[in-house]
Formats: C-alpha cells, sequence, structure tokens
C-alpha cells in the first residue's frame, strides 16, 4: 500500500480540467487500495469526496509545511508549475528523500509560457527550474507535451499517462427529429486561452442553418463581456448564447442537448472537456493545439488549426452531415474512451509509475 500525497491548486471544478482529472485520480487510486491524502492550495481539498467512489482518500489542509511533516510519505505527486508552495514541497522531498512525481499540466506549452511571461520568468530563476529538475519523474498527458519537455530536458524520459475519463450510463442516442434546432456546445473556462472569440468569428462565417452554439462555462477575468459584445457585434445574439459554469446534473443536461462538441482551443494539455463529450456520445471540432488527433484517425471528429478559417470550414462540414451521421460518429467516440481512457486502467498506470520511482527514485 502507498502512502501518497497527491497536492493540487485547486479541486474547485471551475477552475478547469486538473481540478476533475486530479480528484478523479484520488479516488480511483483509493479504489485500488492506496493510501491516499489529497490537499489544494486553495483549501478546496474537500471537493475530492464528491470524486471518490472508493470513499476512501483522506483530505489534508491547513500549511503545506504541516501537512508534508504530518507524516512520512512514500512518494508526492504535484501538479501543475508557477505556484510558489511547489518550492515548499520540492525542499521537503529533498531533504527527506522522498520521490516527488511532478505532472506539468499543460505548463511548459508555448503559449502557457508567454502568458504573463515576466512573471513566469522570475518564477523560474527563483524556485520553478530547480523544482523541474529536481523531480524523480515527470508527467505529461499527451506525445506533443513530451516533446516539449524534451526540447528543454532532451535527457529526460517524461511519463505519458492519459487522463481518465468516466464513461456515463446512458441510453444510446437517437437522431433529432426533423426540423429540430440542433445545438453546438462548448464546455469549459471563458479564457483567451480557448480560442472562443476564434469560434464566434468561424460561426459568423458558417452561419450553419438549424444550428445554435452554446457556451457554457465561468468568466475568466471579464471575457465573458468581451464574448458578449463580438456576439451582439457579429448579429449572432438569436444563435449563440452564453451559459455560467454547470457541473453535475446540469452538465450533462448540456451534453445531452447537444449535438456537436467544439473545443477552439490555442493549446491545450489533454483537453478533458473534449474526452468527456466523446463519452457522452458527441463528435468533436478540435485544433491541432490539442493533442486529439486520434478524432480524425477514428472518425469521430475533426482536428483541424486553430484558425478562423480552418474552424469555420469545419463547422460548415460536420453541421451539413444528417444527424444519424453525427450520431453514429458520437458512438465510435464513445466506444474508443471507454477502452482507452477508463479510470481503473489509468490509475493502474500511474500505480505503476509510483512503485517504479519509489524503488527506483534515480531514474529521470
Amino acid at each position: 500500500m502507498t502512502r501518497l500525497l497527491l497536492t493540487n491548486p485547486s479541486f474547485r471544478l471551475e477552475h478547469g480540467g486538473p481540478a476533475y482529472s486530479v480528484g478523479r485520480l484520488a479516488g480511483a487510486l483509493g479504489a485500488l487500495g492506496h493510501d491516499v491524502t489529497v490537499w489544494a492550495a486553495d483549501g478546496s481539498a474537500d471537493r475530492v469526496r464528491a470524486m471518490d467512489p472508493s470513499g476512501r482518500v483522506a483530505i489534508a489542509t491547513g500549511a503545506i509545511g504541516a501537512v508534508l511533516g504530518a507524516e512520512r510519505w512514500d512518494i508526492v505527486h504535484d501538479n501543475g508549475l508557477w505556484l510558489p508552495y511547489g518550492a515548499r514541497i520540492q525542499r521537503h522531498c529533498r531533504a527527506h528523500a522522498i520521490p516527488r512525481l511532478l505532472s506539468i499540466r499543460g505548463m511548459m506549452q508555448p503559449w502557457a509560457w508567454n502568458h504573463r511571461r515576466w512573471k513566469k520568468r522570475l518564477a523560474w530563476a527563483l524556485y520553478q527550474k530547480r523544482g523541474v529538475e529536481s523531480a524523480a519523474r515527470l508527467h505529461a498527458t499527451a506525445g506533443d507535451e513530451v516533446g516539449k519537455i524534451r526540447e528543454r530536458y532532451p535527457e529526460r524520459q517524461p511519463l505519458l499517462i492519459a487522463n481518465g475519463i468516466d464513461i456515463p450510463d446512458q441510453p444510446p442516442r437517437a437522431p433529432r427529429a426533423a426540423g429540430e434546432t440542433r445545438t453546438a456546445l462548448f464546455l469549459g473556462r471563458l479564457h483567451p486561452v480557448k480560442g472562443l472569440t476564434m469560434l464566434v468569428d468561424a460561426w459568423a462565417a458558417a452561419r450553419p442553418a438549424g444550428w445554435r452554439l452554446q457556451l457554457v462555462g465561468p468568466d475568466e477575468d471579464g471575457f465573458r463581456a468581451v464574448l458578449e459584445a463580438q456576439i451582439a457585434n457579429a448579429g449572432l445574439a438569436d444563435v449563440v448564447a452564453i451559459a455560467g459554469p454547470a457541473s453535475g446534473a446540469a452538465k450533462r443536461a448540456h451534453y445531452d442537448a447537444a449535438s456537436l462538441f467544439v473545443l477552439p482551443s490555442y493549446t491545450e494539455n489533454f483537453g478533458i472537456s473534449a474526452a468527456e463529450a466523446l463519452a457522452h456520445g458527441l463528435p468533436v471540432i478540435t485544433t491541432t493545439g490539442t493533442p486529439w488527433q486520434i478524432l480524425e484517425a477514428e472518425g469521430c471528429g475533426w482536428w483541424r488549426a486553430p484558425e478562423t478559417g480552418a474552424i469555420a470550414a469545419a463547422l460548415t462540414e460536420a453541421t451539413a452531415l444528417p444527424d444519424q451521421q453525427l450520431v453514429a460518429m458520437g458512438a465510435t467516440g464513445r466506444s474508443w474512451v471507454a477502452d482507452h481512457l477508463h479510470w481503473p486502467a489509468i490509475a493502474k498506470q500511474f500505480a505503476d509509475a509510483y512503485a517504479d520511482a519509489i524503488a527506483n527514485p534515480s531514474l529521470v
């Protein structure tokens, strides 16, 4: 049984994919019998209880120094870069010879490096470079992220383990009734990196008849107001709507009401919402800034350049298809996700990686 401390900036679902994926990983590891404790920098670790069907995961609160010193951990799994508490974790693990697995979570991608660049340059010099280089293992969720890590550290061999996904229990989708308005859905943070201004421009160019676009997610830094103004200026207020964050049954209802999912991000280390959409039986349009080339390889979506023209062309192609074909594509995607990304298999890969790091802490 591994005594694991799993740390994350936040487990509030409105803060993005890692809040869900790290929380569910904790629950899946607990179900395998491991002794898992979770801690969040913003004090939200108790949110993991809703993502822990095992009921075994312990919740740690308070300062990270006290949590680290409360027990002799076999391994610490930290998630993400740039936050100062990571330096405290790094120092403690080094001082006590505890192997540390560091999940990069997309934060070494070019867009992420350049966003608030001067702050990240300072953090890199002060503590983050040391934190990355001293980790016993680096973890990436997609091949492209592995490549970005190895560009900077060619001697490292990052672990490649995808995020897991829950497969909802639902009946097979049925085609929409003739004449029924169909919905294309985006679900995620309302943030510039998600490519939403590009999506609105692409929708204005395509203007698919009989379709509407629904954007769902929490507002970040007032970006919703920017989108609302753009939608109004483009004359799209009757076919493009924005809703606030949704979780649980409300989130499932948005997936159930849609016929197509769109994730136009400039960059994603994984793109958990794309996996969720596939699990709900929706075909997906996304960009080459995400690691979802499997969509075209498996025939369950479109993987196009993060450019207005390319997204508009994909929207035109997708919305012209009969609903029966979209349903069939969605069923293919759901089957692929169930075979490759179900949580028990993903948790087993992490458990094996922990065991290897504990037995061979000096390997990279």
